[in-house]
């Protein structure tokens, strides 16, 4: 049992309790239901309710949803082509989002899936500085995946 003030009352047995919390004009309020015994304070409720409300909103505010962004290369990409697909990934990993890097196979291209595994070897070095690579590169299908997360600010 805790107090409205917030000192320690004690084990006590809920009838008494409950006469406590009237006598104050104040309301009890199980703070740990799960806990043995429960605890209990004497609070007014609704303002218990108000401030618990204002923690969750002001939770909710710093709260942020990460995106997965999409890279696309291909088997042939050019070196400036290949420079700023990698620019992009940095942008959207310092944006704090991940990135999904992906080659599409296409024809004969099936037949040569080391040429994707080395491109995508060649641009998660490139990224080493700012990602980790979350998921290796690996061939579904038609289309080689590999994914990136940001690395933790320090």
């Amino acid at each position: 049992m805790i107090d409205s003030d917030g000192s320690q009352l004690g084990v006590m047995p809920l009838r008494q309790a409950m006469d406590l919390a009237e006598q104050k004009n104040l309301d009890l309020v199980k703070i740990a239901p799960q806990a043995t015994p429960p605890v209990c304070k004497i609070i007014d409720y609704g303002k218990f309710r108000f401030e618990q409300a204002k923690r969750e909103k002001e939770a909710k505010k710093n709260q942020r949803v990460v995106e997965i962004k999409e890279i696309r290369l291909s088997l042939n990409i050019d070196t400036h082509d290949f420079e700023t697909k990698k620019n992009h990934a940095v942008r959207f990993l310092e944006e704090g989002n991940k990135v999904k890097v992906s080659i599409r196979f296409r024809g004969r291209e099936m037949g040569h899936p080391e040429h994707g595994l080395e491109i995508m070897r060649r641009f998660a070095e490139t990224m080493a500085e700012v990602a980790n690579v979350e998921k290796p590169a690996k061939l579904e299908g038609r289309t080689m995946l590999m994914f990136l997360a940001p690395k933790p600010v320090k």
